[in-house]
């Protein structure tokens, strides 16, 4: 490798020079050796003294994801794959379209070097049944579906193979936190491992009711309580909501129904326990709010109730032209 000899001393300005000349090399290291360095460059100069010297090559680190696949994707490819991924703590979860199945090894060992996370798995099927869970194949790293997410300075121990978690619902729930006032009680009708919970307990003074069908989901989000400096409380139970309500002795001031695929189907469980004045949180997937507004309409006016709806958000995008909806409504 062609190299510019110089006296160590002189060995970082001259470094800096050629730097600036755009003649070094930055795929071989500079090498230092009895009371010379050399620095190799990609053409000759003058004033200088030049030798040939075997150097060590650069060890060269991908920059990001696409450097990892670009011999064996298209821009377009790698593209969606990056916007397929959910990091879970130190889990990565992909979601591979049907014609890169083939490559799915390799996909899985570049999120691995790319994430620096400890275990990389794959999207098997679409959210299924009542526990809302989903398969998933192990690709890369350690097959540990168990992990600690943090979110919003909360600690969020789960399974991702026994129950359902979403990371991109970070800033919706901080949302709903920021809208929480001190003294509330708070009904979580479809809680999972208890993101809403967690993160609205450790920062408002607020009594919770957390209900989830899923046994995993529950017996998570005990531990996450104990994991957690809370400044409210939290309660647990484990079972279909519209069952377990009817133990409750009380209304709520407010109620988050996040099942957007059957929350409506609970609206009239909600109504009746909401208080007079309370707020609901509710969410559907929808391409628009007309339907999720329409159906929080129709069951006030079956219940006798006026509704004020006071906000309305995209949380995020499922599908072309279907969102995950939010809509708040107070209830009187």
């Amino acid at each position: 490798m062609k190299c510019v000899k110089v006296p160590l001393r002189q060995l970082n300005d001259t470094r800096i020079k050629l730097m600036e000349k755009g003649i070094m090399s930055m795929e071989y290291r500079i090498k230092a050796c009895d009371d010379y360095g050399y620095i190799p460059i990609t053409e000759d100069i003058e004033d200088y003294e030049i030798d040939d010297i075997e150097l060590e090559p650069m060890k060269k680190v991908p920059h990001n994801f696409s450097e990892l696949l670009e011999d064996e994707l298209n821009s377009e490819e790698i593209e969606n794959l990056r916007t397929s991924f959910d990091t879970i703590g130190d889990v990565v979860i992909l979601e591979i379209p049907e014609d890169l199945q083939d490559k799915k090894q390799l996909i899985g060992d570049a999120a691995l070097k790319f994430t620096k996370r400890k275990s990389i798995y794959m999207k098997k099927s679409a959210i299924k049944g009542t526990t809302r869970v989903r398969d998933l194949e192990f690709l890369a790293g350690t097959d540990n579906s168990i992990t600690i997410h943090k979110e919003h300075g909360a600690r969020l121990k789960l399974d991702v193979k026994e129950v359902y978690f979403s990371p991109r619902l970070a800033t919706e729930r901080k949302r709903v936190m920021e809208s929480v006032k001190d003294g509330e009680k708070i009904l979580d009708m479809f809680c999972g491992i208890g993101p809403f919970p967690i993160v609205i307990a450790r920062n408002k003074n607020v009594d919770i009711t957390a209900v989830d069908i899923n046994e995993e989901a529950i017996k998570y989000l005990d531990e996450n309580i104990k994991l957690n400096k809370l400044k409210g409380n939290i309660n647990t139970y484990c079972g279909d909501v519209r069952e377990v309500s009817k133990s409750f002795n009380l209304k709520f001031d407010r109620i988050i129904m996040n099942l957007p695929g059957l929350a409506y189907t609970f609206l009239d469980v909600a109504f009746n326990l909401i208080e007079d004045g309370g707020i609901i949180n509710y969410y559907e997937f929808s391409d628009s709010y007309d339907q999720g507004i329409n159906r929080l309409k129709n069951t006030c006016e079956k219940l006798g109730k006026d509704i004020e709806i006071i906000n309305t958000r995209k949380v995020k995008s499922t599908s072309p032209g279907e969102w995950h909806v939010a809509i708040d409504a107070k209830i009187n």
